[in-house]
């Protein structure tokens, strides 16, 4: 790889960093960019004094790994404005899983997929992420899979006092009609994804790390399908 002079490289970890989110090894980038160890440290010192003091983005170094990360200075208001969105984006196989969830609890991933006949390691990781539901205890079967239940959070989400006030499944299902037309009527301002939007990864979500896990293939039908043969 040409990179012409001392500036260039930094420009080109920066736009490294920023694309890859997470922390990379710094051997592995001079291994890749075809440059020194000490060139690599010259571009990556130059970085880290651009992106202090008051800049939103900061340069961190931990385990050999260099990262972006945000200028904990600023969390406060990160988390005013980014939380709210949080909460808000649910996607439509989200809403579905969610609904199944909550009549079906405590169930399993498996028996999850088996009624929306697709696979659902997005959605279920999304409504972790959310809090919407926990793990609950392992079912007693084969494998010893993770049991998931519905939180607090999403009583409050929903406004409901109690489980078992949950309100007629046709009710919860209008409910979720109700959310997603709001979204289509918003269209290109709408909070709400489409799952065939979402590019997938062969990185597996949280709550199924450290698990044992058979590969299953995933149906090719339409994620969004209604959910007229839960019980």
């Amino acid at each position: 790889m040409n990179i012409l002079d001392d500036k260039n490289l930094k420009e080109i970890l920066f736009s490294i960093l920023f694309v890859a989110g997470d922390g990379i090894e710094k051997s592995f980038i001079a291994e890749k960019l075809d440059v020194s160890k000490s060139e690599l440290e010259k571009a990556v010192d130059e970085l880290k004094k651009e992106l202090s003091g008051d800049k939103g983005i900061h340069l961190i170094e931990y385990k050999n790994k260099i990262q972006l990360a945000t200028n904990p200075n600023y969390s406060s208001y990160i988390s005013d404005v980014l939380n709210p969105i949080r909460e808000k984006s649910l996607t439509r196989a989200a809403l579905e899983t969610l609904a199944i969830i909550a009549y079906k609890q405590p169930i399993t991933k498996l028996d999850i997929e088996d009624i929306r006949g697709v696979n659902s390691d997005y959605a279920v990781q999304i409504l972790i992420d959310q809090n919407m539901i926990e793990v609950v205890g392992r079912k007693d079967a084969v494998g010893k899979p993770l049991l998931f239940g519905t939180t607090e959070n999403f009583l409050k989400r929903f406004d409901i006092k109690d489980v078992n006030e949950l309100p007629d499944y046709e009710e919860l299902l209008e409910r979720i009609k109700t959310i997603r037309q709001e979204a289509d009527e918003s269209q290109g301002d709408t909070l709400f994804r489409n799952v065939e939007d979402i590019e997938f990864n062969e990185e597996l979500p949280d709550f199924l790390k450290g698990e044992t896990i058979e590969k299953v293939e995933a149906s090719t039908d339409e994620d969004d399908n209604n959910l007229n043969d839960v019980g």
